[in-house]
């Protein structure tokens, strides 16, 4: 599809403010939704871009608008489409700009919606499925008809899933997410839950079908935290090009989804700057709120997650947290990658009506377990934690959940618990291997406390307080710190010290003595106790 064929589709009644033949011929990849300043850094080369204008007031000059559409242009957008509702009509300066520039610029009127404009520019990538070449497919023509037209009228799963399969006889039937949330099922399929769907598809074996069950891949590039699969888990009597046929329907619908997710992460991406910043503008956080579909009030919960420092690890860690998020019923949240590195989530406590996938980030999920409370969502995430774990051997995924934050001012706070608690979730799970989610609430011990502060830190303070003892490769300082561990483990006990490392009480006193000389505490102190045992845990 080009720029041009989107100025003669009379419904979405485009006007063209400048544009030259070449810039209209321009072919459109994909569409992105933002109202950034600088949108640059979220846009992919061949693009359309929807703005709303909110970045842009009349009290500005035309240099900011020179900037926004230098970004465009740097970024290798085909074409912005500026909607006239923020100001009645596209500012004089923003054509200049795009002239200077050479993007081309339509006018979106106000019955107009930029949803209308994202539906056809990917149904019209899809192509329609009834008119491709018949002898090329197994499914009917007439089914094919029928399911092309489900796809463009924007049908939900489940009605797309049982009509798709209502001539083999309307089995049992899934399409089941890689974490074993229910995408879609039958009237036949009875509700599965999410830990028994993905021990299914952990013993099932891709693209192979047994007497018993039949499991598909939906979509085979996608990720390990993005994959869907068709699962029949009783016996069907149906070729399997026609069980593919089905399953590709489906990666045309996920494909629809993800590009709507992809536009509502840019949103997500401010609110989450915002949140990071200290002192935003009292106004400027509810504001972000309400553009990713959340509450303007509180409470929320925040929920950062890390899939390591490889490349691709952030958006990796953005798509396996979204995907997690989709078990919880009617919660709406807004996921994005972080400037600092994984991704974050903000989930509203209040429930939205559960309904079908909206341009909002978060929607319910067929089949899942209600979560109520905040407790409640922190249960729910640890208890789907392991299915995450088992998407992909090869990274343990990592996650921080903040205690509740009882308005959009102290969404800073939330995210830096968040943090913390994913830090000593790494620390944790690195020390055994395993993945962790841990919630700020578990850090009720001064080992779990100081797991969730960085590496260095960690270590300076170790350094700095054991002083000379903190060198490891002293025989001597290393039989110094074995005692004062055990002195310390022991409450400060002469006789229990001593009883366990086979020592007279003499030579405890005498080697408690010479730890007290080289680090300049006093034992006899709780603070000073307190101080070497947090210096021994930090090593």
């Amino acid at each position: 599809m080009h720029v041009e064929d989107l100025l003669r589709l009379e419904p979405l009644d485009l006007t063209l403010l400048w544009g030259s033949p070449p810039l209209l011929a321009r072919e459109i990849s994909g569409v992105t939704a933002t109202d950034l300043e600088d949108p640059g850094r979220f846009l992919q080369r061949g693009e359309i871009v929807l703005s709303g204008l909110v970045w842009w007031s009349a009290a500005d000059e035309g240099a900011k608008a020179d900037r926004f559409v230098a970004a465009l242009r740097d970024a290798g957008a085909a074409a912005l489409l500026a909607g006239e509702e923020t100001h009645g009509t596209v500012p004089e300066v923003l054509v200049d700009a795009c002239r200077r520039h050479g993007i081309a610029l339509l006018s979106v009127p106000v019955h107009t919606s930029f949803r209308a404009i994202t539906d056809t520019v990917y149904l019209r990538q899809w192509g329609d499925l009834s008119r491709r070449p018949a002898d090329h497919y197994a499914l009917p023509e007439n089914v094919r008809g029928e399911l092309s037209r489900l796809l463009a009228d924007g049908a939900d799963p489940d009605t797309l899933l049982t009509r798709a399969v209502a001539h083999l006889g309307a089995p049992p039937c899934y399409v089941l997410s890689a974490t074993g949330r229910t995408v879609a099922r039958t009237p036949a399929a009875p509700p599965l839950p999410a830990r028994q769907a993905a021990r299914r598809l952990k013993a099932a074996a891709p693209f192979a079908a047994a007497p018993a069950s039949t499991t598909l891949r939906v979509d085979p590039d996608a990720s390990p935290y993005g994959q869907w699969f068709l699962h029949l888990p009783g016996p069907v009597d149906a070729p399997p090009r026609m069980l593919h046929e089905i399953a590709e329907v489906f990666a045309q619908y996920r494909q629809g989804l993800l590009r709507r997710r992809a536009a509502a992460r840019v949103p997500a991406a401010e609110l989450l700057d915002l949140a990071a910043a200290p002192r935003p503008g009292p106004a400027l956080l509810p504001a972000a709120l309400r553009a990713c579909g959340l509450p303007d009030h509180g409470p929320y919960t925040v929920i950062a997650v890390s899939m390591g420092a490889e490349e691709g690890a952030a958006e990796a860690g953005a798509e396996a947290l979204d995907e997690l998020l989709r078990h919880l019923p009617g919660r709406r949240f807004a996921t994005a990658r972080l400037a600092t590195g994984g991704a974050a989530a903000v989930i509203a406590t209040d429930s939205g009506a559960p309904g079908a996938e909206a341009p909002v980030p978060g929607a319910p999920c067929a089949g899942a377990p209600a979560a109520g409370a905040p407790g409640a969502v922190v249960a729910t995430l640890k208890g789907l934690w392991p299915t995450l774990d088992a998407c992909d051997d090869a990274t343990l995924p990592y996650g921080g959940i903040s205690t509740p934050a009882a308005g959009p001012q102290e969404l800073n706070g939330a995210l830096e618990q968040a943090r913390y608690a994913l830090t000593a979730a790494v620390r944790a799970g690195s020390a055994d291997g395993t993945a962790q989610l841990t919630a700020v609430e578990d850090l009720t011990t001064l080992d779990a406390l100081l797991a969730g502060i960085p590496a260095d830190v960690r270590t300076a303070f170790g350094v700095h307080a054991l002083g000379p003892l903190a060198d490891g490769t002293n025989p001597s300082h290393r039989m110094l710190l074995e005692t004062l561990d055990t002195f310390l483990a022991h409450n400060g006990s002469w006789a229990r010290t001593a009883e366990a490392l086979h020592l007279h009480v003499n030579t405890v006193h005498y080697r408690i003595g010479r730890v007290e000389l080289l680090t300049g505490r006093d034992l006899a102190r709780l603070d000073h106790k307190l101080d070497l045992k947090a210096a021994l845990l930090c090593r």
